[in-house]
């Protein structure tokens, strides 16, 4: 066999391989999050992924940016980011992809639960999506020393974003716990009809989050 021919046959052998990785990504869909298949499909075509770490205060302008082009996310004063990015640094992460902040999960232990960690916004930038970042931001802040204590996980959700029940649904299917949901924040009682009901998922009892979400 020729040289050009078996550069052509290798060539339509990984063309194979990808097109059957992205087949199965498809089938699989229902988990949630991106399927592996799809994520390594895509990490490969696009190459280096995003580096996870905890947020400095000078992200906190980035990270309002990010928030605003990342709808229906509500934004905040750049001033709450700040606060978001130094004062709950321990339980936030920042996801960076050749110097600029792609990715960015808020949250907190809730003062009166300690055991539960309670994520505020996850945001993730659109030239960033379709490799699994938001669910593998949410499992680093679980996996890391501040977390060996959490066996809950808390978050609120409006009815219509899709995107988020599948996320965190996704991630209960992972930790191999339940779910629990109750509207925390009504549209009239609590926005007065300005703003949809917020509903509370809460997620566990989990064990060993950062081993049995891997």
């Amino acid at each position: 066999m020729s040289a050009n021919s078996k550069a052509g046959a290798l060539s339509q052998t990984r063309a194979t391989s990808q097109t059957a990785a992205i087949s199965r990504a498809r089938e699989e869909r229902a988990e949630g999050e991106t399927p592996e298949g799809e994520v390594y499909a895509r990490r490969s075509a696009k190459g280096a992924e995003p580096l996870l770490r905890r947020p400095l205060s000078e992200d906190g302008a980035a990270v309002h940016a990010l928030i605003g082009r990342c709808p229906p996310l509500d934004e905040n004063s750049i001033y709450c980011n700040l606060l978001q990015a130094s004062h709950f640094a321990a339980t936030s992460v920042a996801a960076e992809l050749d110097g600029n902040l792609v990715g960015f999960v808020s949250g907190y232990r809730v003062p009166e639960r300690p055991d539960t960690l309670f994520i505020w916004q996850v945001a993730v930038a659109a030239e960033a999506r379709g490799i699994g970042l938001a669910g593998r931001m949410v499992r680093e802040i679980l996996g890391r020393p501040c977390c060996a204590e959490v066996r809950f996980l808390e978050t609120t959700i409006t009815p219509d974003n899709r995107a988020s029940w599948a996320l965190f649904h996704g991630l209960a299917r992972k930790l191999g716990a339940g779910c629990d949901e109750s509207v925390l924040f009504d549209r009239d009682r609590h926005f007065r009809g300005r703003h949809d009901s917020e509903t509370l998922l809460r997620i566990g009892p989990f064990t060993g989050a950062a081993e049995g979400a891997g």
